[in-house]
């Protein structure tokens, strides 16, 4: 049976202010999007999201459904976002206990 665990993803706090994001920053994000995506494709991403506040309070979560706890640290550290440091990334163990079938 497979092992869930979630990352939560927090900005940088100098990212915090979106005056100070570059291209590099938007090409980061947008590598570590494709990346979930693919991922999601693969059946390892259960979900992702974020919370849509830029402050910092914010977050986003990354649900994995992988073999072990290892396959989840190098998911997790192989993240483009967390790779770069545009973001910090902390692993938990989960455990989904309800899902709403998406196609309603």
């Amino acid at each position: 049976m497979k092992e869930q665990y979630l990352y939560q993803l927090k900005l940088i706090p100098s990212l915090l202010n979106e005056d100070n994001w570059t291209e590099r920053e938007n090409e980061i994000v947008k590598e570590h999007f494709h990346m979930l995506q693919d991922l999601c494709e693969q059946g390892i991403v259960m979900m992702a999201g974020r919370t849509l506040v830029m402050e910092e309070s914010g977050f986003g979560i990354v649900i994995l459904e992988v073999d072990t706890e290892e396959e989840a640290k190098e998911i997790m550290k192989s993240d483009p976002a967390v790779k770069h440091g545009v973001m910090t990334a902390t692993l938990f163990p989960y455990r989904v206990a309800l899902f709403r079938d998406s196609k309603r």
